[in-house]
C-alpha cells in the first residue's frame, strides 16, 4: 500500500512538471498567431508586436543558466513552484494589458517565470524518476515538447475563432493553481550538500549582459538598418564572455558550467544537441514557404503538412527510450540522425512536373519527425546522465539555453538567406515561388550531419560508461 501510495505522489509531481512544460510552450506559439491581432488592438507597427513573441524569449535565455545556478544552491522546488505563481500572475496581467507597454512587461513577467520553472524542469525529471528509467521520463518531456508545438497553431486558432485574444492568456490560470499545488505538496527537495557555497552574483550580471546583447543581436541582424549596431553588440557579448569565462575559472560551482564541459560526453552531447535544433527550426521555418508559394496548398493543408512532424516524434519517442535501456544511446542517436537527413533529402527532390500529392509530402515530413524522435531522446539522455546529480540544474539550465540559442541561430541563417536569395533564380529553389527555401535545407541537411558524425563518435565512450557503472 505503501509503494502504491509513493508511486501515486510521483505521479502527481511528474503531472505537475508535465503540465508547465506544455504551458511554456504553448505560450511560444500561440501568441505567434495573435500577432496581426495585437498590432490592431495596441495601434503598432507589425515589426513592434514581434517585440511581445521576443521579450519572452529574451528574458528566457538571459535568465535560464542563473536561474538554474540558484536552483543547483538552493532548491529547485522552490525555483518551480515560484516560477509558477510568477508566470500564472503574468499571464492575468497579459490578459488584463490595456496598453502596448502593460503587455510588454507581462510578457517579460511570464519569461521570467518561465525561465524559473524551466531551468529545472530536468533537474526535477531526475529526481523523481530512477536512474534506470531515467530515458523514458526524458522521452515523456520530448512528447510533451512535440505535442505542444503541434497544438499551439491549431489551439490558437480555435480560441481565436471563437473568443477573444484575452483567452490565449486565460487559459493558463486553472493550469497553473493546479500545477502549483501539486507541485508544493509533491515535488521531491534537493539532495542534501555537504558544504554551502557562497553565490556568485556577479556571474549572474555577466551572464545575462552576454547573452542578452548576443541573442538580441542576432535576432535583428537581417535589419540592414541596424547592421553594424547587431554586429557590435556581437562583439560586446563576445568580450564580456571571455572575462565571463575566465571569471569562472577555479569555482567549484560555475554559473556557466565550464567544469560539465570538461567532460568530453557532455560536450559531444551539447554540440549534436544544438546541431539538432538548428536543422529542425530551419526545416520547419522554410517549408511552409515551399508549400504555400512553390507547390500552391492552401493555408489548411499547409497547417496540416507540417503536423506529420510532430506527431511522429511524439509517437516514436517512448519506443527510443525503451529501446536505449539496453542498447548503445549514441548509436540509436546517430541512427535518428540518418533518418532525418534522409527525410530531409526526400523533401529536397524536385517532384515531377504537375499537381503535388499532399500524402507524397505528409509520409516525408512523418520520415523527418521519427528520425528527430529516435535521435532525440537517447541523445538527451547522455547528456543529463554524463552529469553529477549535484549539477543537474546546470545541465538542465544549459540545454534549455543551447535549445533557446540553436532556434535562434536557425532563424537568423533562414531571414538571412532568404534576404541574400531574393529571387527564385537566386535561391535555386525547388519551384518558382519559394526563395531560398533550397539552400536553407541544404543548410539543415549540413547541420543533421554533423549532429549525426558528433553523436556517432560518442557510441566507444558510452560503451566504456556503462561497463564501468
Amino acid at each position: 500500500m505503501a509503494d502504491i501510495k509513493l508511486t501515486l505522489h510521483k505521479y502527481i509531481a511528474i503531472g505537475s512538471v508535465l503540465i508547465v512544460l506544455a504551458m511554456t510552450m504553448l505560450d511560444g506559439t500561440l501568441v505567434n498567431v495573435a500577432l496581426p491581432i495585437f498590432a490592431q488592438e495596441f495601434h503598432v507597427s507589425d515589426s513592434n508586436a514581434v517585440w511581445i513573441v521576443t521579450i519572452y524569449q529574451l528574458v528566457l535565455t538571459m535568465l535560464m543558466l542563473p536561474l538554474a545556478y540558484i536552483g543547483d544552491l538552493y532548491s529547485y522546488k522552490r525555483n518551480y513552484i515560484f516560477g509558477i505563481a510568477i508566470f500564472t500572475a503574468g499571464s492575468a496581467l497579459c490578459a488584463a494589458s490595456q496598453s502596448f507597454g502593460m503587455m510588454i512587461a507581462a510578457r517579460a513577467a511570464q519569461g521570467f517565470g518561465a525561465a524559473l520553472a524551466t531551468s529545472v524542469n530536468v533537474a526535477l525529471v531526475r529526481l523523481i524518476y530512477p536512474p534506470e528509467t531515467l530515458a523514458r521520463g526524458l522521452a515523456v518531456n520530448t512528447m510533451v515538447i512535440a505535442i505542444s508545438s503541434a497544438a499551439g497553431p491549431s489551439l490558437a486558432g480555435i480560441i481565436l475563432s471563437s473568443a477573444s485574444w484575452h483567452w490565449l492568456f486565460l487559459i493558463n490560470l486553472p493550469l497553473g493553481v493546479a500545477a502549483f499545488l501539486m507541485a508544493y505538496k509533491y515535488l521531491p527537495d534537493n539532495p542534501p550538500k555537504d558544504h554551502k557555497i557562497k553565490p556568485d552574483w556577479l556571474s549572474g550580471v555577466a551572464n545575462i549582459i552576454v547573452f542578452g546583447t548576443i541573442f538580441y543581436a542576432l535576432g535583428n541582424l537581417a535589419n540592414k538598418h541596424v547592421l553594424w549596431e547587431n554586429i557590435l553588440l556581437i562583439v560586446s557579448g563576445i568580450v564580456v564572455g571571455i572575462f565571463y569565462v575566465r571569471h569562472l575559472h577555479g569555482r567549484e560551482l560555475p554559473m556557466f558550467p565550464i567544469d560539465l564541459l570538461h567532460n568530453k560526453l557532455y560536450t559531444l552531447s551539447v554540440i549534436t544537441y544544438t546541431c539538432s535544433f538548428v536543422t529542425q527550426c530551419m526545416a520547419l521555418i522554410a517549408l511552409p514557404f515551399l508549400f504555400l508559394n512553390g507547390y500552391k496548398f492552401s493555408e489548411l493543408t499547409t497547417g496540416l503538412l507540417m503536423t506529420p512532424w510532430p506527431l511522429a516524434t511524439m509517437a516514436i519517442s517512448p519506443f527510443a527510450a525503451r529501446y536505449i535501456e539496453k542498447h548503445n544511446a549514441g548509436a540509436t542517436a546517430a541512427f535518428g540522425m540518418l533518418v532525418y537527413a534522409i527525410g530531409i533529402g526526400l523533401l529536397l527532390i524536385e517532384p515531377p512536373a504537375g499537381p503535388v500529392a499532399e500524402w507524397d509530402i505528409a509520409w516525408r515530413m512523418a520520415l523527418c519527425g521519427f528520425g528527430f524522435g529516435i535521435f532525440q531522446t537517447p541523445n538527451v539522455y547522455v547528456m543529463i546522465s554524463a552529469t553529477p546529480v549535484s549539477r543537474s540544474g546546470a545541465a538542465g539550465g544549459f540545454q534549455s539555453t543551447a535549445r533557446m540559442g540553436a532556434l535562434t541561430f536557425g532563424a537568423t541563417l533562414v531571414t538571412l538567406i532568404f534576404a541574400w536569395c531574393s529571387s527564385p533564380t537566386d535561391a535555386g529553389s525547388l519551384t518558382n515561388g519559394a526563395p531560398g527555401v533550397r539552400v536553407c535545407l541544404y543548410v539543415a541537411l549540413f547541420f543533421a550531419i554533423i549532429a549525426g558524425v558528433f553523436s556517432l563518435s560518442r557510441v566507444k565512450s558510452i560503451s566504456h560508461a556503462v561497463k564501468t557503472t
